[in-house]
This record gives C-alpha cells, sequence and structure tokens, in this order.
C-alpha cells in the first residue's frame, strides 16, 4: 500500500464532506451522542459503521480479535464504562461474523504464542457448548455455530457487569447479539433473551 494515497483519500474525503455540509466538521467538534455501543472483530473486512449504514457520531465502536468481552480486559472493561454510564448508550451490540479468523484459530491445536491467552476464552465457549457442537459434522457449519455461540457468551459477560446492570435498572439498556455473514453482507439477529439471561445470572453476578 502507498500511505500517500491514504492522504490523497482523505483530503477527497473533506472535500465531499463539506460539499455535503460546510459545518459538517465544526458540527463534530461539538460531540458525541451515540445511541450504541458496538463491540466487533478487528477483521479488517468487517467495518463497523458500513455495515450498519450510521455515521460519525452514531456508534461507540470497540474491537478486538474474535469481538471479545473479558472482565480482564481494561481496554474493553474501560470502553464498555464510559459508553453506558458516560455517553448513555441505549443499545450495546456484540457482532461477530462468520469466517473470523480468531474462532478458527482457536480451534487449531498449534501453540500460537501470546495469542493462546486470548484465544482460550473461546476455547472455554467451546467447551461450554461441547455437545452441540461435536455433534456438528460439517467443519464449516461447526464453525458458524461456534461464532453464534461465542457472541452468545459474550453478551453474557457484558450482562454480568455492573455497568449495564445499573444501565438496566436505570434506564433499560439492551444488550443484543448479532452476526455479519461476509458471504451475503446481512446483518443476522440473533435474539438472545437479554431479560431471561439477566435473571438467570443475578443470583451469582448481581452487582448493587
Amino acid at each position: 500500500m502507498n500511505l500517500d494515497k491514504v492522504f490523497k483519500n482523505n483530503e477527497a474525503w473533506i472535500k465531499k464532506q463539506l460539499a455535503t455540509s460546510k459545518s459538517y466538521f465544526e458540527d463534530l467538534g461539538k460531540g458525541q451522542t451515540p445511541e450504541l455501543l458496538y463491540i466487533g472483530c478487528s477483521d479488517s473486512r468487517v467495518t463497523a459503521e458500513d455495515l450498519m449504514g450510521l455515521g460519525p457520531g452514531e456508534a461507540f465502536v470497540h474491537r478486538n480479535i474474535a469481538n471479545m468481552v473479558s472482565g480482564i480486559d481494561l481496554n474493553a472493561m474501560s470502553v464498555v464504562e464510559y459508553a453506558v454510564s458516560h455517553l448513555k448508550v441505549n443499545h450495546v451490540v456484540v457482532c461477530g461474523h462468520y469466517g473470523c479468523g480468531g474462532v478458527k484459530a482457536a480451534m487449531q491445536s498449534a501453540d500460537l504464542g501470546v495469542l493462546n491467552g486470548w484465544l482460550r476464552n473461546i476455547r472455554d465457549v467451546y467447551r461450554i457448548h461441547k455437545t452441540e457442537l461435536n455433534a456438528i459434522t460439517d467443519e464449516e457449519k461447526k464453525y458458524e455455530r461456534l461464532v453464534e455461540l461465542n457472541v452468545k457468551e459474550q453478551c453474557v459477560n457484558l450482562i454480568k457487569t455492573a455497568a449495564v446492570q445499573k444501565a438496566y435498572r436505570d434506564r433499560n439498556v439492551q444488550v443484543h447479539g448479532w452476526v455479519f455473514d461476509i458471504h451475503t453482507g446481512k446483518l443476522i439477529d440473533l435474539k438472545i433473551d437479554f431479560e431471561k439471561y439477566l435473571h438467570d445470572i443475578m443470583e451469582i453476578y448481581h452487582l448493587d
């Protein structure tokens, strides 16, 4: 990649935005009031705002390998706290995608160095759901189902947090699980039963 092209693209983008609205950048500088927090994968093929059809200021975005939400990941937890408690988003979305390299890597027996600890979280998802997954004979379908189950488990991890629990009590914030079908471009709502998950885990994870 010729990095000079990036800066030329930036100049063209500025002209395009100003042609649409002369106050475009002035408006951007006034702050942000996003409606949702989007937690997705770092995969370079999956761009959050584009696939949702949203513009600047409409979504607060956090991305990492395989869209993980770990309670010991200070980066992710800081994003959740800021978006939910300070920006007051009304929706929190975990969005995985079919063809996720992180999910596939987690199912390999190879030593992947520093990635081992990160991918262990996905292997834990497999362990929890191994009866269902081992019954799937088609490897591609198995990976796709693991992508879906991983999204659901990361939603559960979100529900365990004090920020989400408090925001649910105060203003009924909602957690959603989606999958992006990279082969068709479609967003799939997994329709997780947020309130059921919340009720089921509150006995152990209830935080005032």
